[in-house]
């Protein structure tokens, strides 16, 4: 097993708001699915990256307090601005990592989700 992380997915109220936020924000074309009766959105990615994606259903409920997934950008700056841009808000940083690690924030989505941004070194 290369990772232990294979998938993530982040809960929604509002799918199309949602693939706005996040096409505004990152770019990229979401691929829209139902699975199980479950409305998704997966996030632009190539194998053997990891993958993930927007979620609508009843048994997912946006959160601003639990675990955090990082996606990467190249202009965080730039990021954070569409960020605003779509109604979402920074609520932590940016911050510069030590060791080359790149710079990160925290921001609350369209959805009222705490997710994190991050800029390589």
């Amino acid at each position: 097993m290369n990772t232990l992380v294979n998938w993530f997915e982040l809960p929604v109220q509002q799918l199309d708001r949602a693939v706005a936020f996040y096409e505004h924000v990152l770019g990229g074309q979401f691929r829209h699915e139902t699975v199980a009766g479950i409305e998704m959105a997966v996030f632009p990615h190539v194998k053997p990256a990891t993958g993930g994606a927007l979620v609508k259903g009843p048994m997912f409920q946006p959160v601003s307090g639990g675990t955090v997934v990082y996606l990467a950008t190249a202009n965080l700056a730039a990021a954070l601005e569409r960020v605003r841009e779509k109604g979402g808000e920074c609520c932590f940083g940016p911050e510069v990592l030590p060791q080359g690690i790149g710079t990160i924030a925290l921001i609350i989505d369209s959805e009222g989700n705490r997710v994190g941004l991050h800029q390589p070194a």
